[in-house]
């Protein structure tokens, strides 16, 4: 399997780092503190860093503060959101989902869903490929 890394951005001019191998080691108190050094995070509601992306599964940190939302979307892909940090309301057409640390949820496919944040928080989202197309062509 081929290594493969990011390219360095505006956002992120630093350099690159590991995105798929044979196995990638994830600190996440290492990128929560990037998260809040970087500018995007004083300037912004949210700021978020993709952390694992391979051909079936892509894995991002988000970082949101208290009262950023993420309005009604849908996903071709299954999901999951675990609570690192924090508290959020996870909005469906069902009911409202309070979600604390430590908690974990996943959605199938076409669930219209919104994320508040009720105090600053941090969560991975996991997003697996659309099962008719590859991750790589669906970001």
């Amino acid at each position: 399997m081929k290594i493969k890394t990011n390219e360095s951005t505006d956002l992120r001019p630093e350099g690159s780092r590991i995105m798929d191998a044979p196995m990638v080691a994830i600190n996440i108190p290492d990128f929560i503190a990037q998260l809040k050094g970087e500018v995007v995070w004083e300037t912004s509601d949210r700021n978020a860093i993709t952390v694992f992306k391979t051909q079936g599964m892509c894995i991002l940190l988000v970082a949101m503060h208290k009262g950023a939302v993420m309005t009604e979307h849908t996903t071709d892909s299954v999901i999951s959101l675990q609570l690192i940090e924090g508290e959020v309301n996870l909005g469906t057409e069902k009911k409202a989902n309070l979600l604390k640390q430590g908690d974990i949820v996943a959605l199938h496919e076409g669930i219209v869903h919104s994320v508040e944040a009720l105090q600053e928080s941090v969560f991975l989202l996991t997003l697996g490929a659309p099962l008719e197309k590859k991750v790589w062509e669906w970001f």
